[in-house]
């Protein structure tokens, strides 16, 4: 892919330990949500100092931050909206996302110097609804996940250079039309709406069938031992398409993941980042099936998505085990101390995930981990949270994440 014209890569950032993952492995800009008015209220988010310190440590290395202010909108978040939207101006946030007109109107008011951005919540599907949006001062539209690639590029051969168009290439998908359900605050009450951010996802539940006449007599469809997962979607995955969606004149190309993890974050940045780069994605798919995701489709894009077959999550075998704060090179070897995630014993295989590096790997040998008393030999890594360390073959750096 011509440098020149490489899209934007925008990554998730539900708390801090995801941005500073998003943005080593890769990102050129994050989104991420305050405290309110985002569509990820169960992610870790940013109070108003956290979002000035990821504002500035963003910025510091390049990358742009995008504010979701995209849920549903009543009198009283108008009455307490504006300032907020003061506060991101003052910061120097680069945009906001937005699907309430109301919010639109406000944010050009108070926060003049963010630039506009118009949620996929909008549901904008065709070139008239996005000039009238650039007309009202947006200048991007992040486009309605039903769209398939020639719908794209016939929306943007219409609107030209007058708005950018941005879309998902990976991550969860909603059944509902762009994320507009009802389910959540039907089934469970309207404090879980899902259009105010607090989504209990119905859809990944288990459901069967009954006929009225034997109530206690539940039917599944296309179930496996677990029951049958009907309304659940299957994950989107763009990674060997990125060619065509720059083609279709996307700009920005946006990674679904704010209750994500952060192995998470930077394994599926690290992978579009290499492919965007121009490495081939067959080289780093394998690193997409080892995060923990549905069956992999490509969404609307060429057609309509499948039905998840039964299976609520993959879980593959290689789980993050920990993250290496500092590399310290002793003599011939080096020495790296990291901090525990799950557990790994000698004679493992851990695999290194490194930013702008090819995977590499080595077999865990003797472990030390951080006492009171000092550093104390140990059996292996176990405990959350906790320091240890050993001998790699190779030097790591702070940020790198060791994957078993």
């Amino acid at each position: 892919m011509d440098t020149h014209t490489t899209p934007e890569l925008l990554a998730p950032a539900g708390g801090p330990e995801q941005l500073r993952a998003a943005i080593r492995f890769g990102a050129d800009a994050v989104y991420l949500a305050g405290r309110r008015w985002g569509m990820r209220a169960r992610a870790d988010n940013f109070n108003d100092e956290d979002l000035a310190w990821a504002t500035a440590y963003a910025h510091e290395r390049g990358v742009a931050v995008h504010v979701t202010i995209n849920t549903l909108m009543f009198d009283e978040d108008m009455d307490e909206l504006p300032a907020y939207l003061e506060l991101l101006e003052e910061l120097g946030v680069d945009a906001a996302i937005v699907a309430d007109f109301g919010a639109l109107a406000l944010l050009q008011r108070y926060a003049s110097h963010v630039a506009v951005h118009v949620s996929t919540q909008a549901s904008v599907a065709n070139a008239e609804a996005a000039l009238t949006y650039a007309r009202l001062g947006a200048s991007r539209i992040v486009l309605a996940r039903e769209l398939t690639l020639e719908r794209i590029a016939e929306l943007h051969r219409r609107v030209g250079d007058a708005v950018e168009l941005e879309a998902f290439v990976h991550g969860s998908m909603c059944m509902a039309v762009s994320g507009r359900c009802l389910l959540s605050s039907a089934l469970v009450g309207p404090e879980r709406s899902a259009s105010c951010g607090s989504c209990t996802q119905p859809c990944r539940w288990t459901w069967t069938i009954t006929e009225e006449t034997r109530p206690d007599q539940p039917m599944p469809l296309e179930a496996d031992s677990r029951g049958s997962y009907l309304l659940s979607a299957n994950d989107l995955c763009m990674l060997d398409h990125l060619d065509e969606l720059a083609d279709a004149g996307v700009a920005s190309f946006k990674i679904e993941g704010r209750n994500k993890g952060a192995y998470y974050v930077a394994a599926v940045t690290n992978a579009y980042r290499h492919v965007l780069d121009g490495e081939p994605a067959s080289a780093w798919m394998g690193e997409l099936e080892a995060t923990s995701h549905r069956p992999f489709s490509t969404g609307f894009f060429y057609g309509k998505p499948t039905q998840n077959p039964g299976h609520a999550e993959y879980a593959r075998d290689r789980l993050l085990v920990a993250v290496a704060d500092v590399s310290e090179r002793q003599g011939d070897s080096w020495i790296t101390t990291v901090t525990c995630r799950n557990r790994a014993n000698p004679g493992d295989r851990i695999t290194v995930l490194a930013p702008r590096q090819p995977l590499r790997s080595f077999v865990l040998g003797e472990v030390e981990r951080l006492d009171d008393d000092g550093w104390q030999a140990v059996e292996r890594l176990a405990e959350n949270m906790r320091q240890y360390r050993f001998e790699t073959p190779f030097e790591l750096h702070d940020g790198d994440m060791l994957c078993k």
